[in-house]
């Protein structure tokens, strides 16, 4: 019976070229690492993602074969945990909270600065790898609004014109 797995999510324009995935590591992870067991499967998918920085398409089919599941699952799962991601992300993610106290506080004039400062919109990388701007609708951190995390780091009432020295940390 043929697979008919729904195709990955669009890469946004300028992404940087799906990365070489190699199919050793791969059974490392999947064979060595879990068993090649089904029943391991997110901790399978976050250990791939660990290694390339998101889900490959080639390493979600070979995981597939190796796992003997449809693909279809495989991006099931995949799509179903927002910590999965189905293009690379910079080595610095940029989140902006948009939720309704961020909102009243700015968070959108924060946002249109980081995307300006950055040269990309909400989803894509920059052309480096080193940021990849998101947006959430809450992280939160109510009272700090708007507030800005870059990686784990947690920035609190951001303001438009803080936002060159803040990025320039992380550069």
């Amino acid at each position: 019976m043929a697979d008919h797995a729904p195709q990955p999510p669009a890469r946004p324009t300028g992404s940087p070229p799906e990365v070489e995935v190699d199919p050793r590591v791969l059974d490392g992870i999947i064979v060595k690492e879990f068993g090649g067991r089904k029943e391991n499967l997110i901790m399978i998918l976050q250990s791939i993602q660990k290694e390339y920085g998101y889900l490959p398409e080639k390493a979600l089919r070979h995981t597939a074969e190796r796992l003997e599941v449809p693909t279809s699952h495989i991006y099931s799962v995949g799509t179903f945990y927002s910590t999965f991601s189905f293009v690379p992300k910079g080595r610095h993610v940029v989140t902006v909270c948009l939720g309704t106290a961020c909102h009243v506080r700015g968070a959108q004039r924060v946002l249109d600065g980081l995307s300006k400062r950055l040269d990309i919109a909400p989803g894509e990388t920059t052309a480096d790898m080193r940021f990849s701007l998101e947006t959430v609708r809450c992280v939160g951190c109510c009272s700090l609004g708007p507030v800005v995390r870059i990686g784990q780091d947690t920035h609190g009432r951001v303001g438009v014109d803080g936002l060159t020295r803040l990025v320039d940390q992380y550069e």
